[in-house]
């Protein structure tokens, strides 16, 4: 393991002295926790991080897909399956798919995410004709419905898929993978000029959950994404179109997800863009004590403002306009 550095992130005034912007936004640090091979180490006066380190950690994030990374950004999760963990089966109708695109638009987010495959623990592989079948025609009537300004990401492992997302208005590719599951997928991002979303997980879906080890989940995750990343980068696409997601949920327990929670601001040395997508997960409902998926709103935003607190940029939810007022709130009163 390299020598890491965790921003300590405030929105504190107290503490501007001296304090440098964090990702160029609203938060900042002067602080940070040097994390090497044998744990935490001491913090370090931002004055003295490494030049490299601090510059990735203060550089403002480029617009990305037409959102603003700024400020935090709403990812609107609408799965079009019928077994997603949450709301598998509710919007696979392509009418009721397109009414909730508009309240999920309207409600606050800043890019609809189109899931035709759960990825939910012990979910198999779809077919790439049934998964295009399910999510290219709803892109393109969200699309015709809501116009040619509303970004649109198609949440998929699979290059014949995203090519056929792409065809229909999508503007953003988020796979679950890594781009580590088909070697065609960031060719054809590279190719398409689309920025893309790459987040970390430990195996398949099919068998993720049952028995992720990891000799430090936050330090061992930061390192894969970092990997993959300079990957990316190698086949053409720049980082500046790169979104980074540590993958809360996927190959990891409770305690895993919590650690990364803990660390989140550890992932603006990556350099990229940081999306948080926790959403009703079943590590809320378990502390929460709220078994049903659906009943995991109140978690699901009091965990997004723990990410937004620490600086993400994008939130990916299904509750985004409960959200989006937290959101709202939790900037007026810092």
């Amino acid at each position: 393991m390299t020598d890491l550095y965790r921003p300590i992130v405030t929105s504190d005034a107290a503490l501007s002295a001296g304090a440098e912007k964090l990702a160029g936004g609203r938060l900042t640090f002067t602080h940070a926790e040097h994390l090497t091979p044998g744990g935490p180490g001491p913090l370090v006066p931002v004055a003295d991080l490494p030049a490299d380190v601090r510059g990735r950690l203060a550089e403002p994030r480029a617009d990305l897909a037409g959102m603003d990374m700024g400020q935090p950004a709403i990812m609107g999760v609408l799965n079009v399956t019928p077994d997603s963990f949450s709301d598998g089966g509710r919007f696979i109708d392509p009418d009721l798919a397109i009414a909730q695109a508009h309240a999920m638009w309207d409600g606050g987010a800043a890019i609809l995410d189109i899931g035709g495959e759960s990825t939910r623990p012990g979910a198999a592989e779809v077919p790439v004709d049934e998964e295009i079948a399910r999510t290219a025609p709803v892109i393109a009537a969200i699309r015709a419905e809501l116009g040619g300004d509303v970004p649109i990401s198609i949440d998929t492992r699979k290059a014949a898929v995203a090519e056929a997302a792409l065809k229909a208005g999508a503007t953003l590719v988020n796979d679950v993978s890594g781009f580590t599951f088909d070697a065609a997928l960031a060719p054809l991002c590279a190719e398409a000029e689309v920025p893309v979303c790459v987040m970390h997980t430990q195996g398949t879906p099919d068998v993720m959950q049952k028995n992720p080890i990891y000799e430090n989940v936050l330090t061992d995750v930061y390192e894969v994404l970092a990997r993959q990343i300079d990957t990316l980068e190698a086949q053409g696409i720049p980082r500046a179109r790169i979104l980074a997601d540590p993958g809360i949920g996927f190959g990891k327990t409770l305690e895993h997800n919590c650690e990364i929670m803990k660390g989140l601001s550890l992932f603006h040395g990556l350099g990229c863009p940081v999306l948080l997508g926790a959403s009703r997960k079943r590590f809320i409902g378990t502390i929460g004590q709220a078994p049903e998926a659906d009943r995991r709103m109140p978690g699901s935003v009091a965990v997004a403002l723990a990410g937004v607190r620490q600086g993400v940029q994008v939130i990916r939810v299904h509750d985004v306009a409960e959200t989006a007022q937290a959101i709202r709130l939790w900037q007026a009163v810092t």
